[in-house]
């Protein structure tokens, strides 16, 4: 039997899922929580098998490879896992530059 993991959503990963939902919800209430379904049951998928999601390539360029990704198009679920557990880091629009997200957080 595979071994399962523990899915926990940081602050900030929550922070960006809602930010997603409630722009979709000024357009359609339905079809943003059909997409908050679609991400979170993505993301559920993480409860085995977590490493078959890609290094983030942007950041493996920098040296930075633990961090790791799965698509749920547009959206980058990107991940670490820490023991028996996934830690979902973030939510992040597949069409913007992730550097600049990035270093916009930072910025904060």
């Amino acid at each position: 039997m595979a071994e399962t993991y523990r899915i926990l959503w940081t602050d900030t990963a929550r922070q960006d899922l809602t930010e997603i939902i409630d722009y979709i919800a000024q357009d359609s209430v339905e079809n943003a929580l059909a997409v908050l379904d679609k991400l979170e049951a993505k993301a559920a998928t993480l409860i085995i098998l977590p490493n078959r999601g890609r290094i983030v390539p942007e950041l493996l360029h920098t040296g930075i490879s633990q961090y790791r990704e799965i698509i749920s198009t547009p959206w980058r679920i990107v991940y670490r896992m820490e023991s028996q557990r996934v830690l979902v880091m973030a939510v992040l629009d597949s069409r913007r530059d992730l550097q600049l997200v990035l270093l916009n957080r930072l910025a904060r």
